[in-house]
């Protein structure tokens, strides 16, 4: 773990992977589960592609080193740690997280609450050379923002916490960005531990990330 100071004075840390002189960064952004052993396996694993990765402890402001799983009580406790911490916050530490890899390019992803941190960290700053969101649930409720960066967005068609109908309402309002919808895929395909989990969309999403964080972090 690594630890770091956000503008407001706040230290929090972040989970660290990677050849810390690589060439390029990237921000792991958690979901409401904390920094858990999944978000930390994602991070080993995007690492292996020649990027040091950062994945922030978000929760750190009112509770350190959550780390919950995926049954319904922490899915409670996730949206109620969560709801305690304000956008500004948020966006104190993904600047911070950015500012670490020291004026490198760097991008972010982000999953389930991460996916709408990845696209206020593409909109609402400017410390992101791209921006990669998956099934984030907050994004269509501000999807007039305009990215300071290049977006890719990735959303499962079951998702009962995401309606299509909230993602045409994305797609219409960018149409610059790429987004990408799999079918019968339900929210949280990309993780290994949820009873959703779908490894063919899980392998074709990552693809397709890495592909555009070749193109555009560098």
């Amino acid at each position: 773990m690594l630890k770091l100071t956000a503008a407001d004075g706040h230290e929090f840390s972040a989970f660290e992977a990677g050849n810390v002189n690589a060439p390029r960064g990237l921000v792991v952004a958690q979901e409401i589960f904390g920094v858990n052993a999944h978000m930390r396996a994602v991070s080993e694993r995007l690492a292996s592609y020649g990027y040091r990765v950062l994945c922030p402890q978000m929760f750190d402001r009112v509770q350190r080193n959550v780390e919950l799983g995926y049954g319904p009580q922490d899915i409670e406790k996730g949206r109620a740690l969560r709801a305690q911490i304000t956008e500004a916050q948020v966006l104190l530490d993904l600047q911070a997280t950015a500012a670490a890899f020291g004026g490198k390019p760097v991008g972010i992803i982000g999953y389930c609450w991460g996916g709408t941190l990845a696209w206020l960290g593409a909109t609402k700053t400017e410390s992101f050379w791209a921006a990669a969101g998956w099934y984030g649930a907050g994004i269509a409720a501000q999807r007039d923002l305009v990215p300071n960066c290049p977006v890719q967005l990735h959303f499962g068609e079951r998702d009962h916490s995401i309606p299509l109908a909230d993602v045409e309402a994305i797609r219409k309002a960018q149409p610059g960005i790429e987004v990408y919808v799999y079918p019968g895929a339900e929210h949280g395909f990309g993780c290994e531990a949820r009873a959703s989990y779908s490894r063919k969309d899980w392998e074709l999403a990552e693809l397709r990330s890495l592909a555009f964080f070749a193109e555009h972090v560098r």
